[in-house]
């Protein structure tokens, strides 16, 4: 793709970009309610080009997990169209007051909230993504570049051509919404260097993708790291109640970034404990693997190996740590973590807060599923991304995430000494 392609989708994003800035509420939410009624209006387009990278996918022999990030059902596009409606729903997020600070020399400044103005959003398998990212761009006012991956290529581009169809409709630029046109890596690399146009990147997808994205742009970059996720087991914990957490945080959708990888057993209840919980994840058809001491515990549970306390599985296999107690929790989760989510099972109160407190995670979890996070879960009707940074978003990054903020200065004729 040549550069000359790719700067005009830059330009014209930012053209586009400059009339959602100052596109009213109820014009952006019109936008969205449409586009959702365009989605399910093309299910059958949008299915069969999903067939089309499945076929595709399966020639490559792909794990099942990836299949089930890639695959698409009529279930799963009007859940991409309630989420549109959901995110309409959200009260605007621009112009709000933020602060208002009044000066002894009478000058009244106010901070208030404004779209960032163009995203691009770099990601792998999730042909859903396509529709999550543009819904959260359009309701914050900012116009977005998508590069999905090769392998989702069909069902992003019949996803993006519903959305650009529905823009129309409802009398906005169809520009707010691009998707670059080849599955060529090599436009990723022209996409990074497009500072002029874009103002944000964000990638979702593995470390070396993350990693990539990093060193090849100076473009500021929301970064979505592994989600190597941890559930500790207290010693004072519900057993009954850590059981079917952990279950449903390991098996419920292994392959998303909020699937528990590795559970930390508190070593005064491991007798007790793990018999109960490989029981539990055999029958779910989850590989355990597991350091020494689980082992003598429970024979079924395979032996772990060096990098199996930092992986992203991303499908059934599970890691089980025995850790003396809290404290051992928490060091192993800053060394092995990638301060995503993690979560303690426990009735102590006092061990809770200081597992909540002293976790440097995005998110951090009590007595609840690490698979609730996720921007709709939050409120926030979908998200791009669980951003791991420290810089302007951390967790779920929905709309709110998706604006800056910019001062104004009112005077009445004053001047500096």
């Amino acid at each position: 793709m040549s550069n000359d392609m790719l700067s005009k989708i830059g330009q014209s994003a930012r053209d586009a970009a400059r009339i959602l800035a100052l596109a009213s509420n109820e014009s952006r939410n019109h936008a969205l309610k449409t586009i959702a009624n365009t989605l399910q209006k093309h299910q059958s387009i949008i299915l069969e080009a999903n067939q089309k990278d499945i076929a595709q996918a399966k020639q490559k022999n792909i794990s099942a997990a990836f299949l089930d990030r890639l695959t698409l059902t009529l279930e799963r596009i009007n859940a991409m169209a309630a989420g549109l409606i959901a995110i309409a729903a959200l009260p605007d997020p621009l112009g709000k007051k933020l602060a208002v600070i009044q000066r002894p020399n009478q000058l009244e400044i106010t901070r208030i909230s404004v779209p960032i103005g163009v995203i691009a959003v770099i990601y792998e398998s999730r042909p859903n993504v396509t529709a999550d990212a543009a819904g959260l761009c359009l309701k914050s006012g900012n116009a977005i570049i998508l590069r999905g991956g090769s392998e989702s290529f069909f069902s992003s581009l019949a996803i993006m051509t519903a959305i650009q169809e529905g823009l129309l409709e409802a009398n906005l630029p169809a520009t707010a919404v691009q998707m670059i046109p080849t599955s060529d890596r090599e436009a990723v690399t022209a996409l990074l260097k497009m500072d002029k146009w874009i103002d944000v990147i964000i990638p979702r997808g593995g470390q070396k993708l993350i990693d990539y994205v990093t060193a090849e742009t100076h473009i500021p970059v929301f970064k979505h790291l592994a989600g190597i996720c941890h559930t500790y087991i207290h010693q004072e914990a519900d057993i009954a109640m850590a059981e079917k957490i952990l279950l449903n945080a390991k098996m419920r959708r292994t392959g998303i970034c909020g699937a528990t990888e590795v559970a930390l057993i508190d070593e005064k209840i491991a007798e007790k404990c793990i018999p109960l919980l490989v029981n539990t994840l055999t029958k779910a058809h989850c590989e355990i693997r597991g350091d020494e001491t689980a082992i003598k515990i429970d024979a079924r549970i395979k032996p772990a190996n060096a990098t199996d306390f930092d992986t992203e599985f991303l499908e059934a296999i599970i890691a089980i740590k025995i850790v003396k107690n809290i404290n051992e929790a928490i060091q192993h989760i800053a060394k092995h973590g990638t301060q995503h989510t993690d979560a303690i099972i426990t009735e102590d109160k006092e061990a809770a807060e200081q597992f909540l407190r002293e976790v440097d995670s995005a998110i951090v979890m009590h007595n609840t599923s690490t698979q609730f996070a996720d921007g709709g879960e939050f409120g926030m009707g979908a998200e791009i991304g669980i951003a791991t940074g420290k810089l302007h978003a951390r967790g779920p990054v929905g709309v709110e995430q998706l604006t800056i903020f910019k001062y104004l200065v009112r005077g009445h004729g004053q001047i500096r000494d």
